[in-house]
């Protein structure tokens, strides 16, 4: 990973009230009207403090293109970061010029502020609100009423992200989300625990970005309070809920060998396809978490992974 790059979790400040002093994380703000790619943002929940920040490739615009959608949900152990962060805005740039996709990024409200469900809730807030953009052309963003391609809307989500949009996909299967088409789910390194250390854990107390200390000090502030990590949200594989991923649609599961969260990464995906999923595996390629927001050619392959399921599907 390059000693260059600062581990943020190391940086988190844990008080004896259950309060945390997160570290300080540059952040962007949305491109000018000249950039390659455009971006805004909208107001989602005020109560909440939710927005969604949208980025449109400026080729798409001007040729008035019509544009999967991909709804984004970041990482950062539900604990850190929002779409303003200036890795995860760059990273969206990317992903909306390299998969040719009107990328929608969704904040949620953090833990330990907020434990869990919070931002299950929040993401499937986020799109109930892509859907009601749908149903109301004329009032809607014009990004989203002249571009986007509400039959092919995605849910997309990196590390926590990626357990939150498993969650908020689970929850939308009983939902009328008429206009809109949930066409698939891309859940890349998703963040799951358990109480028994897989042997991709075993040895990780010095990994460059989720030593088992952050990890379990993330679950710790994330989780309800009481719950141990093979609570439902941390751990899908040890609950009797498994009937919850039948029917859950398309999806793709991105892991790299060299992350500690490798083999839970594995099992949570065989244990969609055991339930029926069809599901697009994608576990032989080496790195660490969250790879891509750091290394430019694992994020251009990514990016053609999640590119190729898109216009797959």
């Amino acid at each position: 990973m390059g000693s260059s790059i600062q581990n943020p979790f190391l940086q988190i400040v844990e008080h004896p009230d259950g309060t945390v002093t997160r570290p300080y994380v540059p952040e962007s703000l949305p491109n000018p009207k000249d950039a390659a790619v455009l971006s805004k943002d909208l107001t989602l929940n005020p109560s909440h403090g939710t927005y969604v920040r949208i980025y449109l490739p400026a080729d798409a615009k001007s040729k008035g293109q019509k544009l999967p959608v991909v709804l984004f949900l970041h990482g950062g152990g539900f604990v850190l970061f929002s779409p303003k962060d200036a890795t995860y805005h760059a990273s969206c740039e990317v992903m909306a010029t390299s998969v040719q996709a009107l990328v929608i990024s969704a904040s949620y409200r953090l833990a330990p502020e907020t434990r869990l469900p919070g931002a299950y809730y929040d993401a499937v807030e986020a799109l109930s609100w892509v859907q009601s953009q749908a149903a109301n052309l004329a009032t809607a963003d014009p990004w989203l009423s002249t571009h986007g391609n509400f039959s092919k809307v995605f849910m997309m989500g990196s590390s926590s992200g990626g357990n939150i949009v498993y969650q908020a996909a689970v929850r939308a299967k009983s939902m009328d989300l008429s206009p809109i088409r949930l066409s698939g789910v891309i859940i890349n390194q998703p963040y799951f625990g358990g109480i028994e250390r897989s042997k991709s854990e075993e040895g990780s107390e010095n990994d460059p970005l989720v030593p088992l200390h952050s990890n379990d000090m993330l679950w710790r502030l994330t989780l309800p309070i009481g719950a141990d990590r093979d609570h439902e949200f941390a751990n899908p594989m040890k609950t009797t809920g498994l009937a919850e991923a039948v029917g859950l649609g398309r999806c793709m599961v991105l892991g790299l060998i060299g992350d500690p969260l490798y083999d839970r990464q594995k099992a949570f995906a065989d244990m969609l396809e055991q339930k029926g999923v069809d599901v697009v595996k994608r576990f032989d390629d080496t790195g660490f978490h969250a790879i891509e927001l750091f290394v430019p050619p694992k994020a251009e392959a990514l990016f053609r992974e999640v590119r190729e399921f898109v216009y797959g599907a």
